[in-house]
């Protein structure tokens, strides 16, 4: 207001001075510090020469004014020269912050820098109350009510001024009871379930679900409506809602004054507009019938499947509307989903980015939708799903883009995250199985971007040292036929895996192919040879041990023939959420060799999400082995071995089965299975990709040549785990406990692995 009078004053001045108009002959600005005079020249309406007027006096003091850059302006004539003159607002020399512990400082200064308020800038009252007024609000939205917020001003030198922001903060205001008032048909504790806004708990320290705010609340109250619209209550409606703070500001009380209304029913189904696919289908894929409680969850649900079976013939822009039709005399209501396909597109382009290493035909042999076809959701949720597999991406999103200027086309943009795909180190690790492991290795599953997959590598650790070098190329043909070969030399000393006590010493290769029978189905065909050399102890050897030497000998020239089949249809190779992993191998040892035997094993992992944020994971492992011809039995260096983090954990590695002397045999049937929730670490704002937590129950065990399957003789066990795919390999950790172990079972409650070994 001051600012206003003292403008209208000078207008009031300037109409005196200029009585009379006169013709200017010079322009002289007087008072200018920081300031040129230049900047002045460019607000003046006038210039030499021209005739000035009591209008054009006002018009100067105006624009002069409007610039912002003074606090006073006056405007005179001396002998026919124009004299302004001015009063410069001081510039901002610095802004200090001060007492600010929830709010960063750096971050403060670059959005006051957005609005003009920044070191440098001229220097506005105004615009600092406006500053305090946000700040508060930023402290309001974080429940910091008895926050205090004090600027001072001190001049400085040269018509600067050094500003000074000071925050008390003071404590988030906790919530000290929610009530719900009108509530019959639930009680409030299960109304209040799903709240974020609680009145907290001995976790609430960590997870702040006892502090208030208002955006926290709004989401509240729609958690509620839904939670009586999924029930039937379709005229439920939140009458009020008060929040009253204590007078220290420390605390809040919540009341929510709601209208519970009748339960409906649902009175019919029907389907309306343009069907461009049979009813019938359609009937099929709503989820809620005639005569169910009116659910705004089913119908949601009904919707979007509606929708993606037009989109998989074409329709990408269909529009699905479901629209209520209400009955309040007899609480039913009659729903109408109304179909809108608009018009069938097809894919214009299929466009690839960030992929900076890796080929666009990697990417694009993997795609189920082409470019000139129809687009189908499920073609391209699928195609995602499979460039996903890769393992060459941290993430794939897929935008559908229409094309300008026409109705029916659309472009595809695939935008992946590429991730290391290869190493090259030299390291070590630790597992307690294999105790410290050294390696050396070159390992790139994509291979100058073709997607090929080359290994070099030495590992040592006290039980295995191992050579090994393998090439497979996943596309050796264009129909997708895999081929790869295998190199090694292996030296195992049993003894330290706490198996009974003997050494090999292998080495041997083998070619293989893989052919793709389905979408998600392979079979693999292997060729290989392998030399075994056997070494057994000079005392304390187990006896069925030296009369396998005795009839067999300890040099083994060995030729297998492996088929196997796999199916995949998991979202994710790493840390899958969804999906099916399956595999059935088969090994024989062919006559001609040294020794013939058979193994088979069948493994099966299943995922599905429980919530958004938890996954359940089942999964189970059959495999039987046993000679046959000139081998009696199953060579026991082939024998399988249970126990340990890989199989059942709580019970050391490789300890489970019959026993001589104390020392683990192993056995030619094994059968593990478990169940598992895997989580990301709970109470943070953003979710670790590469870190998951676990809940999970084990069982498991082998039985040698001479037994038959008991399940008494299963072991079990249950516990906590975590998974960290870390730069180094993937890091494992367990803590379980065994619930029916044995007097000869060896636990180890917690286990460990850290790095990965070949």
């Amino acid at each position: 207001m001051k600012k206003i009078l003292n403008i209208i004053a000078l207008l009031l001045l300037s109409a005196s001075v200029f009585a009379e108009s006169f013709i200017i002959k010079d322009i002289r600005v007087e008072g200018l510090q920081r300031i040129s005079a230049g900047t002045v020249f460019n607000f003046l309406s006038v210039k030499v020469g021209d005739e000035m007027s009591e209008k054009d006096a006002k018009n100067i003091i105006r624009s002069l004014y409007k610039s912002k850059y003074f606090s006073d302006v006056g405007v005179g004539q001396e002998e026919g020269v124009l004299v302004i003159n001015v009063t410069e607002r001081p510039a901002v020399s610095s802004i200090e912050f001060v007492g600010n512990k929830d709010l960063d400082s750096k971050e403060l200064l670059k959005s006051l820098q957005q609005i003009g308020f920044a070191e440098g800038q001229v220097f506005e009252q105004a615009m600092l109350e406006r500053v305090e007024l946000e700040l508060e609000r930023q402290y309001f939205s974080r429940g910091k009510y008895g926050v205090t917020i004090e600027s001072s001003v001190t001049p400085l030198s040269r018509n600067r001024v050094a500003i000074r922001i000071t925050m008390a903060e003071g404590v988030v205001a906790t919530i000290s009871s929610i009530n719900i008032v009108g509530n019959a048909a639930f009680d409030e504790d299960e109304l209040l379930t799903d709240f974020q806004s609680t009145t907290g708990n001995f976790l609430s320290f960590i997870n702040k679900d006892n502090q208030y705010s208002r955006q926290k609340l709004s989401a509240d109250l729609e958690t509620l409506r839904s939670f009586y619209l999924n029930r039937g209550y379709v005229a439920f409606s939140v009458e009020s809602t008060q929040v009253s703070i204590t007078d220290d500001k420390k605390q809040m009380f919540i009341t929510i004054n709601i209208s519970e209304g009748d339960r409906y029913k649902i009175k019919e189904v029907r389907l309306a507009g343009n069907l461009t696919v049979a009813e019938e289908e359609l009937f099929q894929l709503v989820t809620i019938k005639k005569d169910a409680v009116f659910s705004r969850k089913e119908i949601t649900k009904s919707t979007k499947r509606l929708t993606n079976r037009l989109g998989n013939d074409g329709y990408a822009f269909a529009n699905v509307n479901s629209v209520p039709n209400i009955d309040h005399d007899n609480k039913e209501v009659s729903l109408t989903f109304f179909v809108d396909p608009g018009r069938r597109a097809y894919v214009r382009r299929i466009n690839i980015s960030g992929n900076s290493k890796t080929r666009d035909e990697v990417l694009r042999r993997e795609f189920r939708q082409q470019e000139a076809s129809w687009i189908s959701t499920d073609k391209v949720e699928h195609s995602r799903a499979r460039v996903q597999r890769l393992g060459y991406f941290e993430g794939v999103n897929v935008e559908t883009i229409p094309v300008s200027g026409t109705s029916d086309q659309v472009d595809l943009d695939f935008n992946v995250t590429e991730m290391a795909s290869g190493s090259l180190s030299a390291g070590m690790g630790f597992s307690q199985t294999d105790g410290l492991i050294f390696n050396a290795n070159i390992t790139q599953r994509n291979f100058l971007g073709s997607g090929k997959h080359i290994n070099f590598g030495f590992n040592n650790s006290s039980v295995n040292t191992v050579y090994s070098f393998g090439y497979t190329n996943p596309f050796a043909t264009v129909d997708g036929i895999s081929q790869g070969f295998n190199a090694f030399y292996r030296q195992t000393d049993a003894d330290e895996a706490n198996i009974a006590s003997f050494s090999t010493d292998n080495w041997g290769g083998d070619i293989s192919f893989g052919i793709p029978i389905s979408e998600n189905n392979r079979v693999r065909l292997s060729v290989g040879y392998e030399n075994t050399v056997l070494n057994l102890p000079t005392a304390n050897t187990i006896q069925r041990y030296q009369d396998f030497v005795d009839s067999q000998g300890t040099d083994f020239d060995t030729f297998t023939i492996s088929l196997g089949w796999s199916s995949d249809s998991r979202d994710n190779s790493v840390l899958p959420t969804r999906g099916t992993l399956q595999s059935l191998t088969g090994e024989l040892a062919i006559p001609g060799g040294s020794l013939q035997y058979y193994k088979i094993k069948y493994k099966h992992d299943w995922y599905t999400p429980i919530t958004e944020s938890l996954t359940l994971a089942l999964g189970g492992d059959i495999g039987y082995a046993d000679g046959y011809g000139d081998t009696d039995e199953l060579p026991f260096f082939k024998n399988f071995y249970a126990g340990g983090i890989r199989t059942v954990r709580g019970f050391q590695s490789n300890t489970l089965g019959l026993k001589e002397d104390g020392q683990s045999l192993g056995g030619n049937l094994l059968v593990t299975g478990g169940a598992e929730v895997v989580f990301p670490i709970p109470f943070l704002k953003k979710t670790l990709k590469s870190f998951r937590l676990s809940v999970f129950t084990d069982v498991g065990n082998v039985y040698d040549v001479n037994e038959d399957f008991d399940a008494g003789l299963l072991r079990y066990s249950a516990g906590v785990g975590a998974i960290w795919i870390s730069p180094f390999g993937a890091m494992t950790v367990s803590f379980a406990q065994p619930f029916n172990e044995q007097p000869d079972d060896v636990t180890e409650s917690f286990q460990f692995s850290l790095g990965s070994t070949f």
